[in-house]
């Protein structure tokens, strides 16, 4: 591409991303017309994201591409793929201004947990100013990791104080979403904080009652397909749902972390969960990791 063209896209670059938004919009449409998807239509998709591969650093266009790939290697359910990412799309289409300031801020809260780890350093001081920070900015609630830090803050500041073990926890906390330059810190951090398991929204030490409950499965998982933890659950008496609906029990996260959360909230079925349990249902989010230490207790 000569200079003169480069150029230009920097001028044409909003409207290229909104005609790709657009046109990947009315292909999920029309793919779901008949709520099934085949071979050929996700090749479509892959075409869809070779023609538009400039655009694969952008928000949400990463997280399209990633879950378009994901369907075509067969570790996401073709259907399902295509409905959250319509979601999506009708999402940051119709909150698109709101989205851009939203964005700002989540990356002005990642900035200020990167200086508060700046130094492996976490004190009392400087958390209570994060959650005057936090109380300051609540339009973000619902917004990864905002609600995660506020419930992890609450918890640590009954008392007034942050602990050594506390602070550790926070360390393991933060290090989610900031990615300190000082390699030789980073690699300090992750020894202190390799035992810490972080759960955010999803139930701390939950309990599951396999015999006839209903589950649903969301996001990426580090152990198996979905077909794979779907067969486990079934085998243990529980039963799966496509999407996340009124007689859901629990609602399991894969544990392999998508960067697109921070741009795509939590994603169809969380927030939908989270819906559910505002409007008073008994919903637990529970972790992947967490799954599986409990279905290989049952072994």
């Amino acid at each position: 591409m000569g200079q003169e063209d480069q150029s230009y896209r920097i001028y044409t670059a909003k409207m290229e991303a909104d005609k790709a938004l657009n046109s990947l919009k009315g292909i999920l449409q029309g793919i779901n017309i008949d709520k099934k998807v085949n071979t050929a239509e996700l090749q479509e998709l892959d075409k869809w994201c070779e023609k538009h591969q400039n655009l694969i650093r952008k928000e949400p266009f990463k997280d399209f591409m990633h879950t378009i790939r994901m369907a075509i290697r067969g570790d996401e359910n073709p259907e399902e793929a295509v409905q959250d990412m319509f979601w999506l799309c009708q999402k940051y289409e119709d909150d698109n201004v709101y989205f851009d300031a939203l964005t700002a801020d989540l990356q002005t809260l990642q900035g200020v947990c990167h200086g508060i780890l700046a130094d492996g350093e976490i004190n009392t001081k400087e958390i209570k100013q994060l959650e005057i920070w936090l109380d300051n900015n609540q339009h973000l609630s619902n917004y990864y990791p905002y609600d995660e830090l506020r419930t992890v803050l609450l918890k640590i500041l009954k008392d007034g104080l942050v602990d050594d073990e506390e602070q550790i926890l926070l360390k393991a906390y933060f290090k989610e979403f900031v990615k300190l330059n000082n390699t030789d810190l980073t690699k300090k951090i992750n020894e202190e904080t390799e035992s810490v398991l972080v759960k955010g929204l999803c139930a701390y030490d939950p309990d599951i009652n396999f015999d006839g409950t209903h589950f649903t499965l969301s996001g990426n998982f580090k152990r198996g397909t979905k077909k794979e933890v779907s067969n486990r659950i079934e085998s243990l008496g529980g039963k799966i749902e496509k999407n996340v609906v009124l007689k859901t029990n629990y609602l399991i996260i894969g544990a392999d972390a998508n960067d697109c959360w921070a741009f795509a909230c939590y994603g169809r079925k969380v927030e939908k969960a989270l819906n559910l349990r505002k409007k008073g249902q008994e919903l637990t989010i529970i972790n992947e990791l967490d799954f599986w230490d409990i279905a290989d207790d049952l072994n």
